[in-house]
């Protein structure tokens, strides 16, 4: 969904991305951590709403720049100004991707498999090495294994055994060498075009180095477990997903301490209450 673009935020498009033409401009659905002004086959941009995102815009572009060089067979928003401060704002322009995303629960392996197989084979860089986190089991305190450790006892007497036994089958899962994970694969990130190529993939702030099994949990848990081929690929992505559910995984994956673990709580169980 979009909207119209209130008018200090389209002067600040228009400082970025002074040749498009602003007649088009919509805001994309509101964003937590920025707004996202498109500018349709122009550029996209991105301006943060509060000092914490601003913060972060750098090497959320630092991102961007790493994976946009790294070889993928299809597209990726790259940076087409510096990270800028305007007033109290921080933003930055990036390129339009083309294509549009599918909606959810309809997806294929003929789609989608080439997407997974494409990260699961990319090669980690020094660039994305230097960039990307990678999430460890236990990291005094903030390792996964430790934040879902301390997650389990906060839910109602009745998720308890079930999430804990579901933890234990994932922490018995052999390690595999970390690979690019773009880590929100869901919802309107991956673009195809009119005769169903893949086109382009957008939004890499919770990139890390980790199981690829995670981006497989993330597309099937959206789009379906049809589109996941390969006995062992759907095994792996199952156990990482049954835990809490792939997409409350990043906060817990970003190697910081939970921001709001009540907030964070009541999101998994109203996941738990959906899917048992």
């Amino acid at each position: 969904m979009t909207h119209p673009v209130p008018a200090d935020l389209l002067e600040i498009a228009e400082a970025l991305v002074p040749d498009a033409p602003l007649g088009s401009a919509r805001l994309a659905g509101h964003g937590n951590m920025h707004h996202v002004v498109l500018l349709p086959g122009f550029a996209a941009v991105r301006i943060s709403r509060r000092p914490s995102s601003a913060a972060e815009l750098p090497r959320r572009t630092g991102i961007l720049r790493a994976v946009a060089a790294a070889g993928l067979p299809f597209a990726v928003p790259e940076p087409l100004s510096a990270v800028t401060r305007l007033g109290e704002r921080v933003a930055v322009a990036v390129s339009w991707i083309d294509g549009e995303s599918r909606p959810e629960g309809a997806g294929d392996a003929a789609a989608f498999g080439p997407l997974l197989e494409a990260l699961r084979e990319t090669e980690i860089s020094p660039e994305l090495e230097a960039v990307l986190h990678t999430p460890r089991r236990y990291d005094d305190g903030v390792g996964w294994a430790e934040i879902l450790g301390e997650v389990v006892p906060r839910l109602p007497a009745q998720w308890r055994d079930g999430v804990r036994r579901r933890l234990d089958r994932l922490l018995a899962l052999e390690e595999v060498p970390p690979r690019l994970v773009h880590g929100d694969l869901g919802g309107s990130n991956v673009h195809f075009g009119r005769n169903g190529e893949l086109t382009g993939v957008l939004d890499w702030d919770l990139a890390v180095r980790a199981d690829p099994a995670i981006d497989a949990a993330l597309v099937a848990s959206w789009h379906g477990w049809a589109v996941l081929t390969g006995e062992e690929a759907h095994r792996r992505a199952r156990v990482w997903h049954d835990v809490i559910g792939a997409g409350h995984l990043h906060p817990v994956l970003a190697g910081k301490p939970l921001s709001n673990v009540d907030g964070f709580v009541g999101a998994v169980v109203a996941w738990l209450q959906a899917h048992g």
